[in-house]
């Protein structure tokens, strides 16, 4: 699947929002495990549109619900009292031509309202994105980092972290800086980091191939200031604008 960076997000929406035919739907799917960019951005899709869900109330579409579309749409033309009106069981070639019209108008519809809501609830991109990878090179954290001393980190795999330890998320601005830290990640899945602030600010903003990582450092984060503990998973940052 050869698809640029919009192509890919624009068709993480589809799959997520259920707009894709089953068949496009099952080759999206096939496509997740050899496609790790794909497969990260369903995973941010699914994130993004979380609040629309966790807000939406559970709806019933009525068996009349073409019934009363059709009964609210303009007569197209001089139509004659003897042309047949579609209905929702319409068969016919006509019928299934404006059924594909009006299922297309509705899928424009919810794709806007939910661009819309989307803009509403985030105001902010960030500069950057970061996908990490273990060793294997499988996905296993987002970083997005806003250049304002905030840095969203979204956990997109299961790590046994001891009691007695924590996630740490660090960031390499230049080799001349050394590691900063950005902050602790402790019971949660995502988060939001003011990690700048707490490094001392001054920090330059975040540019593109800068170096992200995850180590697993004592309870409480790093004694030193650098990275001690074993990387769980690191990669550089693409520049998102």
């Amino acid at each position: 699947m050869s698809k640029d960076r919009t192509e890919i997000a624009a068709m993480a929406d589809e799959y997520v929002l259920g707009l894709l035919e089953p068949a496009e739907a099952r080759q999206v799917e096939a496509e997740m495990d050899r496609d790790p960019d794909l497969k990260a951005a369903i995973a941010a899709s699914r994130d993004r549109f979380l609040p629309l869900d966790d807000t939406a109330d559970p709806a019933v579409v009525g068996d009349d619900l073409w019934s009363r579309i059709d009964a609210a749409l303009p007569v197209q033309g001089a139509a004659s009292a003897e042309t047949r009106r579609p209905t929702a069981n319409d068969n016919s070639p006509g019928g299934r031509r404006w059924r594909a019209t009006a299922l297309a108008a509705l899928a424009a519809a919810v794709l806007l309202a939910v661009a819309l809501s989307f803009n509403l609830l985030r105001t902010v991109e960030p500069l950057v994105v970061a996908v990490l990878v273990n060793e294997a090179g499988e996905i296993q954290a987002i970083v997005e980092d806003f250049g304002n001393e905030t840095a969203a980190v979204r956990l997109l795999a299961d790590f046994t972290v001891p009691a007695d330890k924590t996630i740490e998320v660090w960031t390499l601005p230049s080799p001349e800086r050394g590691p900063v830290s950005l902050g602790l990640i402790e019971d949660a899945r995502s988060v939001r980091l003011q990690g700048h602030a707490a490094a001392g600010s001054g920090l330059p903003l975040p540019r593109d191939s800068q170096l992200y990582e995850l180590t697993l450092e004592p309870a409480g984060g790093s004694p030193t200031g650098r990275p001690t503990g074993v990387i769980l998973a690191k990669g550089l940052a693409r520049i998102t604008r």
